[in-house]
């Protein structure tokens, strides 16, 4: 299996000439070649995670494609033929298995209503918990999507988070807040994280591609 990071909180997985897409966002390039893709994962409703132009790309060229996120994105996304799932919930889709787990965004500010968000294991390889700092517990992870920089966590909650997960391999995601040296910085940080556990950071930029 195959992971290309696109911008800021999008991933592509590629097994066997089939891909699933999670959270493409309006901070990623309009996704124009998605041919064999059989699933969209969204973590949750924000538009940094999805948007209708997105996923109508992605389904005009994959009429069948299965489109999973939490009850708050299906109200969102309600022109979408989404499936709703829960933390605990297993779906199996081409040759994906998709584990769910957490349950709710991280906190912004108190003023602010906190919505559903879902984190997602695929074949118990790659970890990505979307907005929150959900851990997978009882699992070995060997590959942690972990957030870069967001309205939602300061650098020290990231690196804890880091540490607690101990992936074998991590790389940054949500980073497109960030300017040249924030990127730098968070790396920086979240490389040390990684070591502490005896794992290893790749600092992927969007287009980077590494195997699961």
């Amino acid at each position: 299996m195959r992971l290309t990071k696109l911008e800021h909180a999008a991933l592509v997985l590629e097994d066997s000439g089939d891909k699933l897409y999670v959270d493409p966002g309006k901070f990623t390039t309009p996704i124009t070649e998605s041919a064999g893709a059989v699933a969209v994962v969204i973590t949750h409703e924000h538009d940094d995670h999805w948007t209708p132009e997105q996923l109508k790309r992605i389904r005009d060229a994959n009429p069948d494609v299965r489109m999973f996120g939490p009850a708050g994105v299906a109200a969102a996304a309600s022109a979408f033929p989404i499936e709703t799932v829960r933390a605990g919930d297993e779906v199996e889709v081409g040759p994906f298995r998709l584990r769910f787990f957490g349950g709710k965004h991280a906190e912004i500010h108190r003023s602010i209503p906190i919505i559903d968000n879902l984190g997602v294991l695929v074949d118990d390889a790659l970890y990505y918990a979307g907005d929150s700092f959900a851990v997978p517990e009882g699992v070995d992870v060997q590959v942690l999507a972990a957030p870069a920089g967001a309205p939602w966590m300061k650098i020290s909650e990231a690196m804890d988070y880091v540490m607690q997960v101990a992936p074998r391999r991590a790389f940054p995601t949500h980073e497109m807040l960030l300017s040249t040296a924030g990127k730098a910085l968070s790396n920086a940080r979240l490389g040390w994280a990684a070591e502490q556990g005896g794992g290893e950071y790749l600092p992927l930029e969007p287009g980077d591609t590494i195997d699961l």
